[in-house]
């Protein structure tokens, strides 16, 4: 048995799975909300995260008695800034990927280093989301703090770390720090030099599926787990998932709907856009790529319109009212810029938007718009591909956006052809369950791993993708529009 731990935005989640890639088990403990003390801001108690993941993995592993658990490997919500003193204690709340403070942070990293050099160095502009730019905000604001410094790690390799007591980290995950030379598989020590920041903060870097820890002594006490249980590097969630949605080869591309939405493309070589509208990051897969296009306010859109103006209804009764309205909702259109924007924009002062409301709009109707808007969205990464040259072959759908019956019809509708759904999409706890099996010997490769593991489900060919494109015509005109206000 292999086990996945995914330390996501809203909770932790562990899966246990076999060989054949049947999950036995799973668990799963929220976390604390996000705290926004200012407008943008995105905070989280690493501390939490530990809690959540003790209850998470105790609940997965134990449901089944005397189960073995072979290796272990972890995802999480990527580019999150961990600050540890020597002792290993947190020294603030982590700034989150959502955050959106650190604006001017980003324009000195692209002055001091230069913005073609940067994305020369890293494949990456300089983005508010990445952990560097997080770093650079607590050295001038928090001094104090900043001076205490000893380690940085994201998420997954604090619990990582509390699992173990190993400072590591993947590839994939690292690409989205800004401090790796994504092309080389290395940190690089010009952009670290530059932004002043220390090499001896940086833990040690490893692919995906490579063994680079064990579990603790004391960890197994707090878990139930087997002290020496090995454990692999894993990778973001984004990496993670598209291992366990089988996106390796170029051609395979995964569109998948959480809190944020990504459109995900495996490639053999990095591909830099000289724009820096896209990202690109190592796979979790060693030797491989991937370019990805994020959204930062996906699923959030349709949990904020929930909590806001439908508070008590369950997500069902909001797609069934959905449903009621046609294609193109009427010329209602959603901008889902709740957190700002990343693609394509790069703007963390973009704001989400209902336009076009007339009175003969019904609930059902605003609802719609927002399953749209966020399809739209991520439709914009899918334009960035064709101008990029970057093969789109197949689709795979995962998150809340796979699950939903209307979710998923209306993006293969915007999208504008057939998208596949699994027999079993669990997310990034799968893929890093994968990884570990692959770590321990269970298959001979990542390709292999999914090649045993993975089995489409069914696909949804197009129905609306004449009125899709036509309303995403006007979709991309709202952005520039509103900017002007």
């Amino acid at each position: 048995m292999f086990l996945g731990i995914d330390v996501g935005t809203g909770g932790t989640r562990a899966v246990l799975i076999d060989r054949a890639g049947k999950v036995v088990s799973s668990d799963s403990a929220e976390h604390a909300s996000i705290s926004s003390p200012q407008i943008g801001w995105a905070e989280q108690d690493p501390e939490d995260w530990w809690r959540a993941a003790k209850e998470a993995i105790r609940g997965a592993h134990l449901a089944i008695p005397g189960i073995a658990v072979e290796a272990i490997g972890l995802t999480g919500q990527m580019h999150g800034c961990v600050m540890l003193d020597a002792n290993g204690q947190v020294l603030r709340p982590a700034l989150i990927w959502c955050d959106q403070r650190t604006q001017p942070e980003c324009d000195w990293l692209h002055k001091i280093i230069g913005r073609e050099r940067l994305i020369e160095l890293t494949c990456n502009p300089a983005l508010p989301n990445f952990t560097l730019t997080k770093l650079l905000w607590v050295r001038e604001h928090q001094p104090e703090i900043f001076a205490r410094i000893a380690h940085v790690l994201c998420p997954k390799d604090y619990v990582r770390y509390r699992l173990t007591g190993e400072y590591a980290m993947d590839m994939q995950e690292a690409s989205g720090t800004l401090l790796l030379d994504v092309t080389h598989r290395r940190w690089s020590e010009e952009v670290a030099d530059a932004a002043g920041i220390p090499m001896s903060w940086l833990p040690k870097l490893f692919e995906g599926p490579e063994i680079c820890a064990h579990i603790s002594a004391d960890a197994a006490a707090k878990t139930g787990l087997v002290a020496g249980t090995p454990v692999v590097a894993g990778a973001g969630d984004q990496g993670a998932g598209a291992v366990g949605m089988g996106i390796l080869a170029p051609g395979s591309v995964s569109a998948t709907i959480g809190t944020s939405g990504v459109v995900f493309a495996a490639t053999d070589a990095p591909i830099k856009d000289p724009k820096g509208r896209l990202h690109t990051f190592c796979h979790a897969a060693p030797g491989i790529w991937h370019v990805m296009g994020v959204t930062n306010g996906a699923g959030l859109s349709l949990r904020y319109f929930r909590d806001t103006f439908s508070p008590g209804s369950s997500y069902d009764e909001l797609t069934s009212l959905a449903s009621e309205a046609p294609a193109g909702s009427d010329g209602l259109l959603w901008t889902p810029y709740l957190f700002g924007e990343r693609t394509p924009h790069l703007d963390p002062n973009a704001r989400a938007a209902f336009t076009g409301i007339s009175a003969s709009h019904t609930r059902g109707h605003f609802i719609r718009a927002v399953l749209e808007g966020v399809a739209f969205s991520l439709r914009d990464t899918f334009t960035l591909f064709a101008e990029l040259g970057i093969p789109v072959e197949k689709i795979r759908l995962g998150g809340g956006g796979a699950r939903s019956p209307l979710w998923r019809q209306i993006q293969a509708d915007v999208y504008g052809q057939p998208v596949e759904i699994l027999e079993a999409e669990e997310g990034g706890a799968f893929g890093a369950a994968l990884l570990a099996g692959t770590g321990a010997g269970a298959w001979p490769s990542v390709e292999a791993a999914c090649a045993a593991t993975i089995r489409p489900a069914a696909t949804i060919e197009p129905r609306n993708a004449a009125a899709m494109t036509e309303a995403y015509v006007h979709y991309r005109r709202v952005y520039h529009a509103l900017k002007q206000i």
